[in-house]
């Protein structure tokens, strides 16, 4: 978009571009969502931004009215895979306040200097500036939801002291700490504030199929680690800085989900709430999807059916690949009592159980640790799963927030007993890829056939070539149409031709 495309955007009061691009005025010092309900400012006197951060680097504060810095995350970094692309979804989980700009850097295979330079010319600021950007949103969140002592709502935040934190509360709320948490009235949703929970509601564009979303996730859902009762999700998070335990459900506002968290440390927000949008798939644009799905003679009917459909992703992709590989040839049922087993053996129990949640998922270095015997699955998946957790953590593949997703793919494929089906389907819920396509999946071709259109590997492929950049999206539209129980990482694989996996060793 141009300046002059953003201006019209502005003007109409367009929501979908919440988040896309941020709005200052000169005469103000404020700068806004493009959604903002305020009189539309003349154009002279407005200046666009891609990011909060830049704006606040610039010295705009934030707006009262529209709060600009709780809008839905652009969808463009879920679909960039390059390095300014990645290196946004490692600030956004937290990478700058845990190891500093040289560990992100150095994560991504830049110096410093290339790495400023190349997010400031894309985003106008640098990563210092993205990091202060989500420090403060977290102070936010902490001051206006929680009791939480000042000093400790800094320190939390990651702020190196409390003059600094009271400094940038200030420049970016034009309140200070105290006044916001006075302001606020503590509740959300009608209901006061548990003690030792954080709730918040997380934003989303456009419309969302929040019940099928849930539910395709309920299906799925491993005995201790997760549970699906009357459309509510809960499970348990594997955090930086201990285990989590995070519920979400349907919020009384339209463009909002309800979730409750309870954290060792709460300066694990940022990352706990990174995982939980990707779980939902809440920065995706679904006006884009339909954009292109919509017009299409087989995906049309099924997107109407679903408007706001989702692609679900995953809060672990570690944990995703090995409930992959768990679930190989078994029913959804019976890789949920598998993954259960392995869970109660490997996993680590939370110091307070949280109702059916007692553990979090076996870490990757428990499980390379593991007999491939005694796992009461067939030996050569058993070599498979181990096999795949000592990769992940030796580090030899990399699936974290800001990794290749190509080179995690190959990794994933070169690894005995991993065939190209598991890496894609990783790639595209557990790493929220939203181009993949799985053209072997036994539920696609199911849906396929029964559309009545070609349903081979290849003619699937050919035709899904059209609906790039969202074949995620169509796969899950696909899976969708067979009704509950198809599709995923155990369904999906079940019966595909390609065991490879399976027959080795």
């Amino acid at each position: 978009m141009d300046d002059e495309q953003r201006y019209r955007a502005l003007h109409s009061r367009d929501s979908r571009f919440d988040g896309v691009f941020y709005t200052a005025v000169r005469t103000t010092g404020i700068y806004c969502r493009p959604s903002c309900p305020a009189i539309t400012p003349r154009r002279e006197n407005v200046h666009f931004y891609r990011s909060a951060a830049a704006a606040q680097e610039n010295g705009y504060r934030a707006c009262k009215r529209c709060r600009p810095d709780t809008v839905p995350g652009s969808p463009e970094w879920n679909l960039r895979a390059d390095v300014v692309g990645r290196a946004i979804r490692l600030i956004n989980d937290g990478a700058v306040d845990r190891g500093g700009v040289g560990a992100l850097a150095g994560a991504l295979g830049y110096s410093e200097r290339q790495l400023n330079r190349l997010l400031t010319t894309e985003v106008g600021a640098g990563p210092l500036a993205l990091a202060r950007a989500e420090r403060a949103h977290t102070a936010r969140v902490l001051v206006e939801t929680t009791d939480m002592p000042m000093a400790d709502t800094a320190f939390a935040s990651g702020f190196a002291s409390l003059r600094q934190f009271n400094e940038t509360m200030r420049a970016i709320y034009d309140r200070s700490p105290t006044e916001m948490r006075r302001a606020a009235k503590g509740r959300v949703d009608g209901e006061p504030t548990t003690p030792g929970t954080i709730t918040l509601r997380l934003p989303y564009r456009g419309h969302i199929d929040l019940a099928a979303t849930l539910a395709f996730l309920g299906e799925r859902a491993v005995p201790g680690v997760e549970e699906y009762t009357d459309g509510v999700y809960r499970r348990t998070l594997r955090l930086a800085h201990g285990p989590g335990v995070v519920e979400l459900g349907p919020s009384s506002g339209s463009t909002h989900v309800l979730c409750r968290l309870r954290l060792t440390r709460p300066r694990d927000l940022p990352g706990a709430v990174r995982r939980c949008r990707s779980l939902l798939d809440l920065d995706a644009d679904p006006e884009a999807v339909a954009e292109v799905l919509g017009p299409d003679p087989l995906l049309g009917p099924l997107l109407r059916r679903r408007p706001g459909a989702r692609a679900p992703g995953h809060t672990d992709p570690e944990e995703l690949t090995v409930r992959a590989v768990l679930g190989q040839q078994v029913s959804v049922r019976a890789a949920r009592t598998l993954a259960g087993r392995l869970v109660e053996r490997f996993g680590e129990p939370l110091e307070r159980p949280d109702g059916a949640l007692t553990h979090t998922f076996p870490s990757p270095q428990a499980l390379a640790a593991a007999d491939p015997a005694g796992l009461s699955i067939p030996l050569a998946r058993g070599r498979a799963l181990a096999g795949v957790a000592e990769a992940i953590a030796e580090g030899r593949v990399d699936l974290g927030p800001g990794c290749d997703r190509d080179e995690a793919e190959r990794g994933l494929v070169a690894l005995r007993g991993i065939g190209p089906w598991t890496a894609r389907y990783v790639r595209m819920r557990g790493l929220g890829d939203p181009d993949v396509f799985l053209e072997t999946d036994l539920g696609v071709r199911r849906s396929l056939e029964r559309a009545g259109v070609a349903a081979a590997p290849a003619a699937a492929a050919r035709r899904a070539r059209a609906w790039s950049p969202w074949r995620s999206y169509a796969t899950h539209l696909l899976w969708a149409s067979l009704g509950p129980g198809h599709g995923g990482d155990e369904e999906g694989r079940r019966c595909r031709p390609d065991l490879r996996h399976v027959n080795e060793g």
